[in-house]
């Protein structure tokens, strides 16, 4: 394999950027000569040494010139700083430029993924990837693999130059070096298997901790807080056991090896004192070998004690990897529909074999939508209707290409929108969803959402079309009031008017509305209808209902029933035809009447 291939498995098995690569090389360079270093006031000492000492054993040898050496010092003492300034120049200030693209590339990878591949992955993993993982691969790149480098290329040089200078004390020192690697090498897969199980249990209390506070008030309200503490409680426990063995086991590898290394520095007194006593060596040449022996063994120590961090960076980034590699919606940035009809061809739509690749969850594909064909007309109210489960969300995604069909094609004013960038696309679109995201901003930031280049003239316009005057008036700043995470200050209703006001002012010609009026009282639904009127008109708008009321007025209903187009027409012809829609209208006209006694 040549090295330009190495060099780039090396890459993408840690994740590493052209430039992340080049500076870990330059900072493994640098981890060497800092190491290298750190030799040099061993060397001075020797040369004084040996001068100083063959003076008092012959009086013949002239005085050494004690500011040779004072001057060799100086130097030392310059070497040193550059050394390791390079060295943390190169290492540390290096890393963060290399973290802070692996964090915008991959915020800039999930942003590109379908909206279907965060239905699929637990978010707490997601938090952990984009957070944890990334850090520890940050600490790995600043602290231990360049170290590593450094380690590795300083030992073999100053083992290369020891052994030109004395074999015997040499192999005293180094036999050392082989037999922590090969502890390492047959400890590593103990090592990850304990550190693995230690992110499992992370990843699982970090999801039962925001699931316990998303969920809080149901919680409560059911009575289960007790059994559902009691669950987490047990999980943390889990993860306590877990981190005690994580950090256990590799300490007591640690621990070994770092008394094997001082085994290393006894061998090396003992060979030593037989060499000298017999006269093969100087006690000036024993003395620096053992220098030698004790700076060597510093870094090595400091290395092994970061093994575990080293053994576990694979599975960090390989769950970065697998966020890197997951398939993007790609697209033209050039959407130029005749008109805005939207149109479904034999679409046919499963979870599991989407075109994304990647399994929603364990089983059997599950076949949502099949052979589906439909037309919602500019100008026109399209509704979907249908039992649950019949398919109406993924229509209204799979037109905003939140998803992307397996087979047919879904197509606005002739063009085929998986042709399309999604960002792009959505330019287009309005979207109403039941369940409204609002930010914890002011009431104008969340409005103009809609439209960032929206003047504060056209947000309030927007507002009052959308009714939301009314309760902003009482808010204490009116519309420069923080209302909280997702609008937890706000009703139900006020945050769906301010999703209407932000549809509004985006003035989009599509509209797609999701069961925007099913969880409101009969006031507020009321006026987010008269809201509704004022963004539907000449637009494309495709609503899905329940209640039958709310589209009575549709120009045009479709009834989906498992996955297909059962029925299609006005209200008229579909009451008329006794079918599906009639049922359910009749279902819903009786249970209107229906009162408790």
């Amino acid at each position: 394999m040549s090295v330009s291939a190495r060099a780039n498995l090396f890459r993408d098995r840690y994740a590493l950027s052209e430039t992340g690569y080049h500076d870990l090389v330059v900072g493994g360079f640098w981890c060497t000569v800092g190491n290298l270093s750190q030799m040099l006031p061993m060397a001075v000492i020797f040369l004084a040494t040996n001068d100083f000492v063959g003076h008092l054993l012959d009086s013949s040898r002239p005085l050494p010139n004690i500011w040779q050496y004072v001057g060799m010092i100086a130097v030392v003492l310059v070497l040193l700083f550059v050394a390791q300034w390079m060295q943390y120049s190169k290492t540390y200030n290096a890393v963060f430029p290399e973290s802070a693209r692996t964090r915008i590339g991959l915020a800039e990878q999930l942003r590109k993924l379908p909206l279907s591949f965060f239905g699929r992955r637990n978010t707490a993993d997601l938090t952990s990837a984009v957070l944890d993982d990334c850090a520890q691969v940050e600490q790995v790149f600043s602290h231990v693999m360049p170290e590593l480098i450094g380690t590795i290329c300083s030992t073999t040089i100053a083992a290369v130059v020891m052994f030109i200078y004395d074999w015997r004390l040499s192999l005293a020192v180094f036999w050392v070096v082989p037999v922590s690697f090969i502890i390492v090498g047959l400890s590593s897969t103990i090592q990850t298997k304990f550190g693995t199980k230690y992110l499992r249990h992370t990843i699982v209390v970090a999801s039962g901790i925001q699931e316990c506070l998303e969920c809080m008030s149901q919680i409560r309200a059911s009575g289960q807080s007790a059994r559902y503490m009691k669950g987490l409680s047990d999980d943390i426990d889990a993860m306590e056991r877990a981190q005690i063995s994580g950090e256990l086991v590799p300490g007591s590898f640690a621990s070994f090896e770092g008394a094997l290394l001082n085994m290393g520095k006894a061998t090396t007194i003992l060979v030593g004192v037989a060499l000298v006593l017999s006269g093969n060596i100087g006690f000036v040449t024993y003395i620096m070998f053992l220098l030698a022996a004790s700076i060597i063994y510093m870094p090595m120590s400091t290395m092994f004690e970061s093994t575990t961090e080293l053994l576990l960076i694979g599975t960090h980034t390989a769950r970065l990897r697998e966020i890197n590699n997951e398939p993007i919606q790609a697209g033209s940035s050039d959407f130029h529909p005749q008109g805005h009809d939207i149109a479904f061809d034999n679409v046919t739509f499963s979870y599991e074999s989407e075109k994304t690749g990647v399994s929603a969850g364990a089983g059997s594909a599950k076949t949502v939508l099949n052979g589906v064909s439909l037309m919602a007309k500019q100008g026109e109210v399209t509704a979907l209707v249908g039992p649950s489960g019949s398919g109406k969300s993924t229509v209204s995604k799979l037109a905003a290409r939140f998803w992307d069909p397996d087979s047919g094609t879904v197509t606005v004013g002739g063009v085929d929108i998986d042709t399309i960038a999604p960002e792009t696309l959505l330019t287009d679109y309005s979207v109403v969803f039941q369940d409204v995201l609002l930010f914890n901003d002011t009431v104008m930031q969340n409005i103009r959402l809609g439209r960032r280049d929206a003047t504060d003239e056209e947000v309030l316009a927007a507002a009052r079309a959308a009714n939301c005057d009314e309760f902003i008036a009482r808010l204490p700043n009116g519309y420069h009031t923080k209302i909280g995470e997702n609008g937890s200050t706000l009703s139900g209703g006020e945050r769906q008017r301010i999703s209407i006001a932000r549809a509004l002012l985006k003035n989009a010609p599509i509209v797609l509305l999701d069961e925007a009026t099913a969880s409101l009282d009969a006031e507020n639904e009321t006026k987010v209808q008269q809201a509704l009127s004022r963004l539907l008109t000449g637009k494309t708008v495709l609503i899905i209902a329940h209640r039958m009321r709310t589209v009575a007025q549709a120009d045009k209903i479709v009834v989906l029933d498992e996955g297909r187009v059962a029925e299609e027409g006005s209200p008229k012809e579909l009451m008329a035809q006794n079918g599906i829609f009639a049922h359910m209208a009749t279902l819903q006209n009786q249970s209107q009447r229906w009162t408790l006694k």
